[in-house]
């Protein structure tokens, strides 16, 4: 039994959705590249059906940019293979308005494959998807769901390049305090809340409560758990555009950067995930709080590969400012129930709803990828019964500072043992491996160049 994950949308889908909306004029195609920066092309009306007919070409350096935009040329995809073009095709169940561009605009997710119809291994979907069939071949299921921070910023920087927060959108002073759970913080946004529920309902966007989180201006809105990890990726990453083109209508900028306040909590990605087997149920299930003990493995699993992970899971420079003692996210590869001062956290709730948190990744890290080194992890743990040790009770902070245990918070360490890792070459694939490598050592590079105002301040004289 294999997953569904390498499905194209087929024509019909297309000639239904032009039909029903004749007012559309165009449509952008949207391709996720190894950074997780949506890019693509925005087409003409007459120009949708041949993508469903034919596919579009797409240059193969766009697989390969940076977090900016860039071509990587150490990856080898740039002049040494010509640019040479790739064809991009829509999944299915993507193509929808997308109602912050207008009456007259729609988008559609597509993924890359090389000309003789292979899937391209370097698209993330696709390294998802061969994640998804290592527990298909195995009668298994991951049910999965994404959870998202973000701030919401005035667009207008600071004279010092700084960013600020918002104006609530009734009038009245920007947020300062924390207001965490307040009801009033999401009162003076309604209109954007508002207008985010309705634009996802038209996606097909399975978005249900908000809360205001524990820094002033940060919000999160869940997601629905789906049985099929692919198609929950797809949603948190339409979702993710959402926000930002809803924030743009409402005069606001949403970033969903880790940590882009130095004294206020980081944002992070909290992927939950439980496994069903063939029949629907879930293996996880139990009326243990802590889960079977195939939960226990895969925690197992998780903790065995969360350290050669952290590359994907925070996979920029400014994503490591958020590992911070209690700040809500963790600081030690640990595992506990109902507790959120640890890594891996198994949530309280009824039986057949147990499942694992897990709150490493930032809000900035690529959902496809994310999931799939999740899942990686999980399978890993499952396949080799793996042991996660007892889980940590009460504070998880001190814990970690009495076992001086910390999570990898050195970006360039992270990238050379994701390199080193044979688990996730097993998993993700070599060349994928290679080129992620690459791409982030080209980052670093290009990081590391620029000549910050902190260089003068604490070096122009003293040096």
């Amino acid at each position: 039994m294999l997953a569904k994950p390498n499905a194209v949308a087929s024509p019909d889908e297309a000639r239904r959705f032009l039909d029903a909306n004749p007012a559309v004029e165009f449509v952008e195609m949207i391709f996720t590249s190894l950074s997780g920066v949506p890019r693509g092309k925005r087409l003409r009306r007459h120009e949708v059906m041949p993508i469903y007919e034919m596919g579009r070409f797409l240059p193969g350096s766009i697989l390969v940019t940076d977090v900016t935009g860039q071509d990587c040329t150490d990856t080898g995809l740039v002049w040494e293979d010509g640019d040479a073009d790739r064809i991009a095709k829509p999944a299915p169940g993507t193509l929808v308005l997308a109602p912050w561009l207008g009456g007259h605009a729609a988008q559609v997710i597509t993924s890359l494959y090389e000309l003789d119809g292979t899937p391209s291994d370097l698209d993330p979907r696709h390294v998802l998807a061969r994640v998804m069939d290592r527990f298909a071949a195995d009668g298994l299921v991951p049910v999965v769901a994404c959870e998202l921070e973000f701030y919401l910023t005035d667009p207008v920087r600071m004279a010092d390049g700084g960013v600020q927060l918002a104006l609530p959108l009734k009038g009245g002073e920007r947020p300062h305090l924390h207001g965490v759970y307040g009801l009033r913080e999401l009162e003076d946004f309604a209109a954007f809340l508002d207008s985010l529920w309705a634009d996802a309902d038209i996606q097909g966007i399975p978005l249900e409560s908000a809360i205001s989180e524990y820094a002033p201006g940060q919000f999160e809105l869940t997601l629905k758990h789906r049985d099929d990890a692919l198609r929950a990726a797809d949603e948190a990453a339409m979702y993710k555009r959402l926000v930002k083109g809803v924030a743009a209508r409402n005069g606001c900028e949403a970033t969903f950067m880790a940590k882009p306040f130095g004294d206020r909590a980081g944002s992070g990605l909290h992927l939950h995930v439980s496994i069903n087997d063939a029949k629907g149920n879930n293996i996880f299930a139990s009326e243990d709080p802590s889960g079977s003990s195939r939960l226990h493995h895969a925690v197992g699993g998780l903790k065995e590969t969360l350290a050669d992970s952290m590359a994907i899971f925070a996979p920029n420079a400014n994503s490591y400012r958020r590992f911070k003692a209690n700040s809500y996210a963790p600081v030690a590869c640990a595992w506990g129930i109902n507790n959120r001062t640890v890594a891996l956290r198994v949530p309280a709730g009824p039986a057949k709803s147990r499942h694992i948190e897990h709150r490493v990744a930032g809000a900035d890290a690529n959902l496809y990828l994310a999931l799939a080194v999740l899942l990686a992890g999980v399978h890993h743990g499952l396949s080799g019964k793996i042991d996660p040790g007892p889980p940590t009770v009460g504070d998880g902070y001190a814990a970690a500072a009495k076992a001086h245990e910390h999570l990898p918070a050195n970006w360039f360490a992270s990238v050379d043992r994701f390199e080193q890792s044979r688990l996730m070459r097993d998993y993700l694939g070599s060349r994928f491996v290679d080129m992620f490598t690459s791409v982030k050592r080209t980052e670093q590079d290009r990081f590391n160049e620029v000549i910050s105002p902190l260089d003068y301040d604490w070096y122009l004289k003293n040096a």
